[in-house]
């Protein structure tokens, strides 16, 4: 038995195309941030693994010639060496950093994609989202406990 049922409403649950556009524009200065925040940890990097590897340097020179307490000189470069170590972090920032990116620029572009048909014919390029939910499981540094990749 047939129904005269007409078919049922379809529900759009579509984002109004202002709101994509803002979504859109805070995703983008958001990954604006992230890479502004990657040079400026990259930038203190440089100085301070220069810095560090100069003063360590400076005290095997000195523990080397015989100057001052060699033991409370070798404590102190056992000590910059821990710091070091400590940096470690900006590959782990790195990692983080870069995957966030990618993940906000996916967004951005699927919403750029469907919400406001960018693309005529269909073929937007939306960048690859991550295939991992996260690059770094570290969350402590401890010397030679850091994972790199």
């Amino acid at each position: 038995m047939q129904t005269d049922q007409e078919p049922e409403e379809t529900v759009s649950r579509e984002i109004p195309l202002m709101v994509a556009a803002e979504l859109q524009d805070h995703l983008m200065t958001a990954t604006n941030d992230l890479e502004r925040l990657q040079r400026l940890i990259d930038d203190a990097y440089v100085v301070l693994i220069e810095g560090f590897q100069g003063a360590a340097h400076q005290l095997g020179s000195a523990i080397d010639a015989g100057v001052g307490d060699a033991p409370s000189l070798q404590g102190t470069l056992q000590t910059l060496f821990k710091a070091v170590t400590a940096l470690q972090f900006q590959d782990m920032a790195t990692q983080l950093i870069h995957h966030t990116n990618k993940r906000l620029r996916n967004c951005a572009d699927q919403i750029a994609r469907d919400a406001m048909g960018d693309d005529p014919d269909g073929e937007a390029i939306v960048e690859q989202e991550p295939l991992k939910p996260n690059p770094v499981t570290q969350d402590e540094m401890d010397a030679g406990s850091v994972e790199l990749f």
